[in-house]
């Protein structure tokens, strides 16, 4: 399995409200079922003008089919390597 970021350039992305936000989360929800894949979204974060995903899928394709039949824009997708955080020192 494959854990990607993607990048998605959203203008004024950070202004959405939250009925906004919880229909694109209906939406993304939606297609991944509607895929039948072992495709996962893990969370979104949402800054002024973009909004970062992770996903864990069989590969990126899988990502990219995704963006495709949600209408998402999928600006850069990269593959995570590695994660790290403050415990990572300990």
């Amino acid at each position: 399995m494959a854990k990607c970021v993607i990048e998605r350039e959203v203008p004024n992305a950070g202004s959405l409200s939250p009925q906004q936000l919880q229909e694109i989360s209906r939406k993304s929800c939606a297609v991944l079922r509607g895929m039948g894949t072992q495709t996962q979204w893990v969370q979104s974060d949402v800054t002024d003008d973009k909004i970062y995903c992770i996903y864990v899928a069989a590969d990126e394709d899988a990502v990219r089919e995704h963006a495709r039949q949600g209408g998402f824009p999928a600006n850069r997708m990269s593959r995570i390597c590695s994660v790290i955080d403050p415990t990572t020192a300990e």
